[in-house]
């Protein structure tokens, strides 16, 4: 399966939702399993969650290890806490707070960013996960001193047919799951998947609450699913280009082995960067490029962007020929030839903690400039190798620069 459809939001949108489903299909024959395997399987969890977190630690992924501890520690708090009748003590109010408290312990990790160093950023978010059990055990001790007397007839209303927790909380997990669900599709990065998967299957984990080994099972899987997004994580690291932040060269490889039968590819090179680079710097000419590659995600017919090198770019359109793709390329050339650019002063730029938009405006040298670039184009529809449409794309670049730069040519 090509890089690119693996982390396409739809994929990752679904993943988990077709893992419930399956696990739904074989339901009988995992509970079974689980049941002669107990001893192992009530452990999986932990083994799962700890292998994400020293994973986590060694591909620089600061924000699932903190998702990873969340997990281990609410699977304890299940383990330990939670195995009497739901109907017994405080057993329902426990399990109540955990629900209301998870989703809002997930959410946290988005205050964390990577750029923090790894057991700075863990041991903070675990302080502030420490701050709030210690805040459910002085609720606890208040409810064993008769001071909660009616709260099961109030927000602990259980509506048998839906759950056996308070109804309020599947309407709030259903909305949490939701808002996570609008960041995927907003943002599609893989804290994102990892928050959404992680609140879908602890939400439905308590929801299905008076299953037996529900929480095994879903809390395993949970473990899987994490453990693939750090997998997909080191590829993404490898794929994408981490100045512009978009596909790079080794994701276009991959992409041309998996092509239909029609298609075009526009090789695109920015007019005179080096004397850009000379006079102005490699900051400015940092930002030039990533100037460049904005404007590139806004291309229509069906386009795929990579970085293919420098200040080289390369486009994909799937199903499309050169005559189809023409009014596109053309509208992209000259949307990037009259934005004005505002160059900044990165001399006297602050640093560090320093660093804040209001700042950045400031260093700004106040000189506009603006950037051509030049573009070369070619289909398949008289070459049957891609390497041979990719060289031709680059003769037509060539021409496009001999002819005068800035203009699209095609071969």
């Amino acid at each position: 399966m090509p890089y690119s459809y693996v982390t396409t939001i739809w994929f990752r949108l679904l993943l988990p939702i077709v893992s419930l489903i399956c696990l739904y299909i074989g339901f009988d024959v995992a509970t079974s399993y689980t049941e002669s395997n107990i001893g192992i399987l009530s452990n999986l969890p932990y083994v799962l969650f700890l292998s994400c977190i020293a994973l986590a630690r060694a591909f620089k992924q600061n924000q699932i290890a903190m998702l990873a501890s969340t997990l281990i520690i609410a699977y304890w708090l299940i383990q330990t806490r939670l195995q009497s009748p739901l109907a017994s003590g405080s057993t329902m109010l426990e399990l109540s707070l955990l629900a209301a408290l998870l989703p809002m312990s997930l959410a946290l990790v988005f205050n964390h960013n990577e750029s923090t160093s790894f057991a700075k950023s863990l041991i903070v978010y675990l302080a502030t996960i420490i701050s709030i059990v210690l805040w459910c055990y002085l609720m606890l001790s208040h409810f064993y001193e008769g001071g909660l007397d009616n709260i099961n007839e109030t927000f602990l209303f259980v509506v048998s047919n839906v759950s056996r927790i308070p109804f309020i909380l599947v309407v709030y997990f259903v909305g949490m799951i939701l808002v996570f669900a609008i960041c995927l599709m907003s943002l599609n990065r893989t804290v994102d998947v990892a928050v959404y998967s992680s609140a879908l299957l602890a939400g439905t984990t308590f929801i299905l609450f008076h299953i037996p080994y529900i929480s095994s099972m879903l809390y395993s899987m949970s473990g899987i699913l994490l453990l693939i997004y750090l997998v997909a994580a080191s590829y993404e690291m490898a794929f994408n280009d981490q100045l512009t932040e978009i596909p790079g060269r080794l994701a276009l490889e991959t992409d041309l082995k998996h092509l239909g039968k029609r298609y075009c590819i526009a090789m695109l090179d920015v007019d005179h960067f080096k004397s850009f680079n000379d006079n102005y710097g490699h900051d400015t000419g940092d930002e030039v490029l990533r100037l460049i590659a904005q404007q590139l995600t806004h291309i229509k017919g069906n386009a795929k962007v990579y970085r293919y090198g420098g200040e080289e770019f390369a486009i994909l359109f799937r199903d499309k020929s050169a005559d189809e793709v023409k009014d596109h390329l053309e509208r992209l050339r000259i949307s990037i030839a009259s934005y004005d650019l505002h160059l900044r002063d990165y001399s006297s730029r602050p640093k560090g903690d320093q660093l804040s938009v209001k700042n950045c405006m400031q260093s700004q040298s106040g000189e506009v400039v603006n950037v051509t670039i030049s573009i070369g184009v070619c289909d398949n529809t008289h070459h049957r190798h891609v390497k041979q449409v990719l060289k031709q794309a680059d003769v037509a670049l060539y021409e496009a620069k001999q002819k005068g730069r800035n203009r699209v040519c095609f071969a």
